[in-house]
């Protein structure tokens, strides 16, 4: 289990006692965080390049750059609803300009039509009255009609062959307006990889509290929604299995999915078979174990057929931490995107430091920087329920006053550094 007889008290604050601060000895395989979260951005590979409709396309990520092929606007046009005139007023109004006007009578000095936002400005016209700027006697125009005004020029947004957004850019509903924009109906794209969750253990339950030799499952609630939040798609609902390696080796043989989240046997207890499954599988691991604390006993492996086995450990912060660590790692890059960097905080009343683990505490952001929430130990998600990010604290002899922020929600924008 996680932490083992090497768990840190907490004193209540979250902030734990730097006499209790030395763990059991760590397995001299266990990777530093941050080498291992760049391994597991390494060993995913970016997924098929396809092209999809605007419609299926939210949420892929841009595998070519995004070029007009037209100008926008492709004339002239509209930008208030009004009058179009032409030279100084006042003006004689000789027609109307619908929206979907192919083609406008030309305007001569003096002479101005009625329009409406969007539709193509008739051509001499000069600039175009606002509504509510006009006084109309009869068919006689005055008002205010400053030179240009109000109208949307040819290509003002782009022009043919402009590079509008470079790859590796996330589809959104923004992208999408534009790409409809400038006329495409598709384009090319990464789509979101699978995930696959599978939660063992004979005693777990899923309904209902825990009880004397009964756990409820407070794992399996959770992935489905770290996963939509990483950009990455569930490829069905989450599978629970007992403990047993038999049925353990069957669904990672069977299941079919980007990327494996296996909970509760990535430890070496009796009862922990994710290891002995992934070698009778021919697996080949890419991490056992990261020197952090909480989530030690985490790994990474890649299946045979290129699938992405992650083990998350059995306590749901140290799973959460995992997931955040390896698992969004390797998603981001099966999405084709860099690894984000990680921005640094001031940690005013400091955070102290584990002499030989990255620490992840649940923190709070303020004016003056991160406060510890507290109740961070990796069974609890009470700290990480109430933090607005973790501070990932690195190893050292004392106290850090600076710490580096991790998103909470994988999907979430990075802050500004």
């Amino acid at each position: 289990m996680e932490d083992g007889p090497g768990r840190t008290p907490d004193d209540g604050r979250g902030v734990r006692r730097r006499a209790d601060l030395e763990p059991a000895v760590p397995r001299r395989d266990a990777l530093p965080w941050d080498v291992a979260r760049a391994l597991a951005h390494a060993a995913a590979r970016p997924g098929t390049v396809v092209r999809r409709r605007l419609d299926e396309a939210d949420g892929c990520v841009l595998a070519t750059p995004l070029v007009s092929p037209v100008a926008v606007p492709p004339v002239d046009r509209a930008a208030m609803d009004g009058y179009a005139v032409r030279g100084d007023g006042p003006w004689r109004v000789i027609g109307h300009v619908a929206a979907g006007a192919v083609e406008a009578r030309e305007l001569e000095d003096g002479q101005a039509t009625g329009i409406v936002t969007g539709a193509a400005v008739p051509a001499g016209a000069t600039s175009v009255m606002r509504s509510e700027d006009a006084v109309l006697t009869g068919d006689l125009l005055e008002g205010p009609a400053e030179h240009g005004r109000h109208i949307r020029r040819a290509g003002e947004e782009c022009e043919p062959g402009d590079h509008l957004l470079p790859a590796g850019v996330i589809v959104d509903p923004a992208v999408l307006g534009l790409a409809a924009t400038v006329g495409l109906n598709s384009l090319v794209v990464i789509p979101p990889p699978t995930v696959a969750a599978l939660v063992t253990g004979d005693e777990l339950v899923h309904r209902g509290p825990s009880s004397p030799g009964r756990t409820r499952d407070a794992i399996g609630p959770m992935l489905p929604g770290l996963t939509a939040r990483a950009g990455a798609k569930a490829a069905g609902a989450v599978t629970h299995l007992p403990d047993s390696r038999e049925r353990l080796v069957q669904a990672l043989r069977e299941t079919r999915a980007d990327l494996l989240l296996v909970s509760g046997s990535s430890a070496s207890g009796p009862a922990d078979h994710l290891r002995p499954a992934l070698s009778e599988l021919g697996a080949e691991m890419i991490v056992d174990g990261v020197a952090c604390r909480p989530g030690h006993p985490q790994a990474l492996a890649v299946l045979p057929d290129g699938r992405l086995v992650l083990g998350l450990p059995g306590n749901p912060f140290a799973a959460f931490v995992a997931f955040l660590t390896l698992g969004v790692a390797a998603i981001t890059r099966l999405r084709g995107l860099p690894l984000p960097e990680l921005h640094q905080i001031a940690v005013p009343g400091g955070i102290p430091c584990h002499p030989s683990s990255t620490r992840l505490v649940p923190i709070r952001l303020t004016p003056q920087g991160a406060v510890p929430v507290g109740h961070g130990g990796s069974a609890m998600l009470r700290g990480p329920a109430i933090a607005d990010a973790l501070a990932v604290v690195a190893p050292g002899p004392s106290e850090a006053i600076a710490a580096r922020l991790l998103p909470l929600d994988p999907g979430a924008r990075p802050w500004a550094g």
